[in-house]
């Protein structure tokens, strides 16, 4: 039953693998969580990785930001983001997922209100934009503690198409931003409270404010539809220190390596991807193009999570970054290396198919974990009856959830600080790029060790 509390909605009897209980009410209550939670988290990702389409444009609108700053404000809010989601991968069963999403969901509207007023200075400071791609690292931080709370509203068969369409759809956040921003910059939006125009050096007129202030009202409208319409469990408290055991199993920290190659990759190359094309292929409009890589690794996400369910995740990561690893020597082939030219069509081909991969292990790395878990408990907590250990197992899975995404999003800051340093040093991304092709060689090891070689305690 749901209890009103002074605390909220709060669900005092919560069985979602009871079958009755399911069927009765469980999965009306779940589906709106789930439906209220996918536009707050792809809000966050929007915020996130606004910078990666704004970076591109701050030149033209009269700020003199080398390359290697450009490259390092698409970066910060990946470094924040990163070490937010820290914090955030404990809060869910200490504040409670409704009150926790509606907070964190009100926290972006920071950013997106000073990204509106600093971009119409053409005098503000460069110190000034870093604090606020730093702020925008709080889009980041969102998606640990969204996926916790979506792991502990349903049953076993159905985690892992409910975390692929919340992660998957949530991810559309950084296609969106990618696809409006540059059509809502083009246009006085919000007419005279919007501020004034900026005229750019080729001619025309932007609105680069609207980058950031487009965004507010939709996060004003599902802060509200969060705090009203979703739910806390009573059942999901824990105390700090009770998550913390995670910091002491072997495979969190193993599967922290392999989603850093899945979702490591998808957010870092999303972040990179406009600034890599416009520095490689600068005769080509990127940002008509940039949106469809994470579009393609967003939709592969949320489309793909009942393959793991029926096949099993372990086996389809370990193809995933199979193909990951053929994808990025493609992107090599194609580059404009030692004086060639490159193909840039071939160049975008490979790195669609380097955003789908990423999704569809986004999706097969997540269903490990709970599976992994209900094996691990027993072992390591014989002293638990049956209903002990799979309450425990489903609190720890739903920390390392968290965690994993936590370590994982440090690509977001990697990556394109990887291309800048790169360039700089070498004159080009390659160095770069076969870096990512030998980590993904290890995640192939470790998934092969782990979790599919024949005999494994962990078969997933």
């Amino acid at each position: 039953m749901t209890a009103i509390t002074s605390r909220g909605p709060v669900l005092t009897d919560w069985r979602p693998e009871d079958s009755e209980f399911w069927s009765r009410s469980g999965r009306a209550i779940a589906g709106r969580n789930l439906w209220i939670s996918i536009p707050c988290l792809l809000l966050a990702f929007v915020i996130w990785m606004v910078w990666s389409v704004v970076v591109a444009r701050l030149p033209a609108i009269g700020f003199n930001f080398n390359t290697g700053q450009l490259f390092w404000l698409a970066a910060l809010p990946g470094l924040s983001g990163a070490t937010l989601r820290i914090f955030y991968s404990f809060v869910v069963p200490i504040f409670g997922g409704r009150r926790w999403t509606a907070i964190s969901t009100a926290s972006l509207i920071i950013p997106a209100l000073g990204i509106g007023y600093a971009v119409q200075d053409p005098t503000t400071p460069y110190s000034v934009f870093v604090i606020l791609a730093l702020l925008c690292g709080f889009g980041g931080g969102n998606f640990a503690s969204s996926m916790a709370n979506i792991n502990y509203f349903f049953p076993k068969a159905q985690k892992g198409n409910a975390l692929a369409l919340n992660a998957g759809l949530g991810n559309l956040g950084v296609s969106v931003v990618q696809f409006v921003v540059p059509l809502v910059i083009t246009t006085s939006v919000f007419g005279a409270y919007g501020g004034q125009s900026q005229t750019i050096s080729t001619g025309g007129e932007l609105w680069l404010q609207n980058a950031g202030l487009f965004w507010v009202p939709f996060l004003i409208v599902f802060t509200i539809a969060a705090w009203f319409g979703m739910n806390d469990i009573a059942d999901a408290k824990a105390t700090l220190s009770d998550q913390m055991s995670i910091l002491k199993r072997k495979h969190n920290w193993i599967m922290s390596i392999l989603y850093t190659g899945t979702f490591g990759s998808f957010i870092g190359y999303s972040a990179g991807f406009p600034l890599l094309m416009k520095t490689q292929f600068p005769e080509v409009n990127a940002l008509s193009y940039a949106f469809l890589g994470p579009l393609v690794g967003a939709l592969s996400r949320s489309g793909t999570g009942w393959i793991s369910d029926r096949f099993g995740g372990g086996r389809v990561t370990l193809w995933v970054f199979v193909g990951m690893i053929v994808a990025v020597l493609g992107v090599l082939n194609f580059l404009p290396l030692n004086g060639a030219d490159g193909n840039f069509w071939g160049f975008f081909a490979c790195f669609m198919a380097l955003f789908f991969l990423t999704g569809v292990g986004n999706a097969s790395t997540f269903q490990m974990i709970p599976v992994i878990m209900r094996q691990q408990i027993p072992l390591l907590m014989p002293e638990l009856d049956k209903a002990a250990s799979l309450k425990t197992a489903e609190r720890e899975a739903s920390s390392i959830i968290a965690f994993t995404s936590a370590i994982a999003a440090y690509g977001a800051f990697f990556i394109p600080k990887s291309y800048g340093t790169s360039i700089a040093l070498t004159g080009g991304p390659a160095a770069a790029l076969y870096a990512f092709a030998a980590f993904y060689a290890l995640c192939v090891a470790l998934t092969w060790f782990y979790y599919t070689r024949r005999g494994t305690a962990t078969a997933c």
